[in-house]
């Protein structure tokens, strides 16, 4: 079953969103990184480093990526799925799922992000 697309003002503002976070992640800026986590993601951390230490230890391909391609988003509901091929600096390859949802404010915020290891290379 085909997800409705995604038009492309969204998905536009859906990378750009996810691309500001990796480049906050890059530059160890927590405040600008934990701006763009969904108010839940917030609550559940307290404190943006809080939130960097978390990313730091566990998704250090999505901390320091060597090299990061967009993939077709799907509407989910109210949200956009984002898939994201990132490859680390060792080389390898992940599959990355970024949940992305509209606030009240109409702004996007990241709500989830589901990192696997790349069984193959995706195809945009």
């Amino acid at each position: 079953q085909n997800s409705p697309a995604v038009g492309p003002a969204d998905t536009r503002a859906v990378s750009t969103l996810i691309q500001m976070q990796l480049d906050a992640f890059a530059q160890d800026d927590a405040a600008k990184a934990f701006s763009y986590a969904a108010p839940a993601i917030q609550e559940m951390f307290g404190a943006p480093g809080q939130f960097l230490a978390m990313v730091r230890a566990q998704y250090p391909m999505v901390h320091r990526p060597a090299a990061v391609a967009f993939l077709q988003p799907q509407a989910d509901g109210d949200a956009v799925l984002q898939r994201v091929q990132i490859t680390d600096i060792a080389g390898k390859e992940w599959a990355v799922s970024y949940l992305v949802s509209r606030q009240a404010d109409r702004s996007w915020r990241i709500g989830a992000c589901v990192v696997a290891p790349a069984k193959k290379r995706l195809s945009t």
